[in-house]
């Protein structure tokens, strides 16, 4: 009875201490091999494929639907769905958003390619992405 106990609590400690599988496996692998592959800050495409991970795009880890803002400028241009086999038309999306600003009320802000080459996640520090974003008025009404 204790062993299993003590396995009931490792399944969930593990449940509960491991990140959240939203990323999509393709985008995810395409995303490294246009930015942390090459990168040149080995530390920074270290943290982008073993921290970083679904938080590149994602905010939060209750819904998978919540994304940041790089997440949501690819969403525009994807479907996970009829997309993830499309290798071209991945790489081009990566490079469209790659080019627009990160802030998208500020046209003036830096690139979410230049924030990448600057060792920087696209949307935003990893503390505050792994927060769940704020209730919007829609939400608080469900």
């Amino acid at each position: 009875m204790s062993k299993l106990c003590t396995f009931l609590i490792a399944v969930a400690l593990c449940a509960t201490l491991s990140s959240p599988a939203w990323a999509i496996m393709e985008f995810q692998k395409a995303f490294l091999q246009t930015y942390a592959e090459k990168h040149p800050d080995k530390e920074f495409s270290e943290f982008l494929s073993k921290k970083a991970k679904c938080f590149i795009c994602h905010q939060g880890r209750k819904s998978k639907h919540n994304r940041n803002v790089y997440g949501q400028e690819l969403a525009k241009l994807l479907d996970k769905k009829t997309d993830k086999k499309d290798e071209k038309k991945i790489a081009e999306a990566l490079a469209k958003v790659g080019k627009m600003p990160s802030d998208p009320k500020n046209k003036d802000s830096k690139t979410f390619a230049e924030l990448i080459a600057a060792s920087k996640l696209p949307g935003g520090e990893l503390e505050e992405l792994m927060k769940e974003p704020p209730q919007s008025d829609k939400d608080k009404q469900e």
